[in-house]
């Protein structure tokens, strides 16, 4: 069994583009390579208050960038400012491995960290058995302890992901094996892992959901109502989970306040193993999942073959709006996602295929027969607000760059943080085997053509008000065109490509009233009211 750890596993918006249409790809503004002479990983990457940026990962290294390294792999933390330059770094843990899976920066401008330790020395105290959950709150100068805290029973326990709530508290969420100590519930094996803690570290609640089978969750966002959506992926149709199509699925739950009401609970995928490693709340309510996918049937459609990123985007219910596969014929897995400043989204992972809808891969020199692991790219892939390719990106060596986390930054650009074992390409300063490899892209931009042309895009709609059909009509068409058509209460209810310059929209399944057709292929979303009769 392996846990989902790393290394285990305004512009414009609603533009599509396809072919050679695709928008340009922004340019690398800065890269930085940061560790020593052994294994160094960055897991997660967030934006702090002064401008900079703060990186939490593992390290084995003792020397570089790295100092104070308490024996194998301990969580190692950089602070960078504004222009990836190295201002403080930190080693914790002890002598066995320890690896921060997610950080946070706090109110008072310190930081939480979260992820997994398997010592019970140095740094570390109170683990219950093997691999335990484990946070610290550091102050904001250079990483100075304020507390810690083990969580976790007599099994393997893994923190993936950790947020601020609403009370001034935390929660975290995981995956765990045990059924005792600080976990209670499990179903059988591997379980979704659920703690909430208050300001100081101290539990207020914890839950496990799952089956009996591998059920890993790997993200966690909180809502309006106080109550939370927690998503990974599980495998089989036992215990809590339902609906599952095969192996493993995307699994996501909607949960309230203190995680004692599920108020739904969804499966997406197919026959073979799919997985969701990263998700985020997206700007209307719903929300968006990505990782990866070897499945061609049930919800998946398009897969290029291998593993492919899948993308899953549901609205605030939890039903299916639109899904994508991305990718090429071999290898290629999601990591992160967000939503950008222009509505779309960007999602980064890694890549070591050469067709399909990759281009831009830095393949290996002179690699050996069947070299394993395979050296992967950084694939950053922009999509629009319906999951249309904008423009993608292949980042990297001929040695393995692998992503793991992605922010947009202030100025709209986006940063991401993975590791790298390159030195050529667009790697520079590596010093030895894997390294820390932060990168910044440039502000995005589009050729000015192709602003000119789409700028110019008008629709009309006809009958008004309508019954079976309406008649879209546009003055400008590009094949990745879409319409969708909204209610009054901005829940999507028909959704499809446009067919050309004139397209006929059935709208016999809608009920009388006032409805929106969104256009979106232009610089901005068009939209118009219609009525049916």
């Amino acid at each position: 069994m392996k846990f989902n750890y790393k290394k285990t596993i305004p512009v414009l918006a609603g533009i599509f583009f396809s072919g050679s249409s695709m928008a340009q790809a922004p340019a690398i503004e800065w890269q930085k390579s940061l560790g020593g002479s052994g294994k160094d990983y960055a897991n997660s990457i967030i934006q702090t208050a002064d401008g900079g940026y703060m990186m939490a990962g593992n390290s084995n290294s003792n020397n570089g960038n790295v100092t104070g390294n308490h024996g194998k792999q301990d969580y190692w933390l950089a602070k960078l400012n504004s222009t990836g330059n190295l201002q403080w770094q930190k080693s914790l843990g002890g002598t066995e491995n320890d690896q921060a899976n997610s950080i946070i920066q706090t109110a008072d401008g310190g930081y939480v960290v979260a992820g997994t330790t398997n010592s019970n020395n140095g740094d570390v105290t109170g683990n219950h058995g093997l691999e335990d959950g484990w946070v610290l709150k550091l102050n904001s100068d250079a990483g100075v302890i304020h507390w810690k805290k083990t969580f976790g029973g007599s099994n393997t326990d893994v923190i993936s992901k950790i947020i601020p709530t609403t009370d001034g508290g935390y929660i975290f969420t995981g995956s765990s094996m045990s059924n005792n100590g600080d976990v209670a519930g499990n179903n059988g094996y591997v379980d979704y892992w659920i703690v909430k803690i208050n300001s100081d570290g101290n539990i207020q609640w914890k839950k496990s959901f799952g089956g009996t089978g591998d059920d890993q969750a790997n993200s966690i966002v909180q809502m309006n109502d106080g109550g939370y959506v927690v998503s990974g992926y599980a495998e089989g149709n036992t215990g809590d989970i339902t609906g599952n199509h095969g192996n493993t699925d995307f699994w996501i739950l909607r949960l309230n306040a203190d995680g004692g009401v599920v108020f739904w609970k969804k499966s997406f995928g197919g026959l073979y193993p799919d997985q969701a490693l990263s998700m985020v709340k997206t700007s209307d309510g719903g929300f968006i999942m990505a990782g990866q996918s070897f499945s061609t049937d049930g919800d998946v459609t398009g897969n290029h073959g291998g593993t492919d990123y899948w993308i899953v985007k549901i609205d605030e219910a939890g039903n299916l709006q639109w899904q994508k596969a991305l990718g090429g014929t071999k290898l290629d897995r999601a990591y992160s996602i967000i939503q950008s400043s222009d509505g779309g989204y960007l999602v980064v992972g890694n890549t070591i295929s050469t067709d399909g809808q990759v281009a831009g891969y830095h393949a290996p020199i002179n690699p050996g027969p069947g070299e394993l692991p395979p050296s992967f790219d950084y694939w950053a892939v922009k999509l629009s607000a319906i999951g249309n390719i904008q423009w993608q990106k292949c980042i990297g060596g001929s040695e393995s760059d692998e992503a793991s986390s992605v922010i947009q930054t202030a100025d709209g650009s986006y940063v991401i943080a993975g590791s790298s074992k390159s030195n050529n390409g667009d790697v520079t300063g590596n010093h030895g085997d894997y390294d820390a490899w932060v990168v910044k892209l440039a502000p995005e931009h589009l050729a000015t053509s192709e602003i000119a042309k789409e700028a110019s895009v008008t629709a009309t709609i006809f009958p008004n008000p309508a019954k079976d059909y309406v008649t879209l009509k546009l003055d400008y068409f590009t094949p990745s065109m879409e319409a969708t058509i909204t209610d009054m209460l901005g829940k999507t209810v028909h959704q499809q490509k446009l067919e050309g310059l004139k397209t006929k929209i059935n709208t016999s399944h809608l009920e009388k009233g006032v409805y929106f057709l969104n256009v979106l292929g232009g610089t901005q979303k068009t939209t118009k009211k219609f009525i049916i009769e």
